[in-house]
């Protein structure tokens, strides 16, 4: 859905125009669902607390371990706001609601990301009432 209003709504573009850098973003945009988003519905549906706290320990070891990936560009394996941040911010976002916090000096990277995309006037203008709440 999101490449689809990517092309359907071009301006500002939300894939990088040369076909190396989006396949880039392709395949981060997959990991990021097939690693992450896995995981933070575990956190969510779980049905007992060992399941939600084991959920939850893999997914911020998980993002722990990326961190370097985080620093490495501006934006998430880019230099430009990509599909892939969305898709990250989202997830970044609802840490709080799933009982994560990203803390200690190797979660330096991530939380200036998280800062920086947090910050974005675009970013802000989407949230929702529910959403703003998340991080009251």
């Amino acid at each position: 859905i999101m490449e689809y209003l990517d092309e359907r709504f071009p301006h500002p573009p939300l894939m990088p125009v040369d076909p190396v850098s989006r396949a880039q973003v392709r395949l981060a945009l997959f990991r990021v669902e097939k690693d992450w988003y896995t995981m933070a519905e575990q956190c969510q549906d779980a049905t007992d607390k060992k399941q939600t706290n084991q959920a939850r320990k893999v997914l911020k070891e998980s993002l722990l371990s990326s961190a370097e990936v985080f620093s490495a560009k501006r934006f998430f394996l880019s230099d430009e706001f990509s599909l892939a941040d969305a898709s990250v911010a989202a997830l970044l976002w609802r840490l709080p609601l799933f009982g994560i916090e990203l803390s200690g000096s190797g979660a330096a990277p991530i939380r200036k990301y998280m800062d920086t995309i947090f910050a974005r006037r675009s970013f802000q203008e989407s949230l929702t009432e529910v959403e703003l709440e998340m991080r009251q």
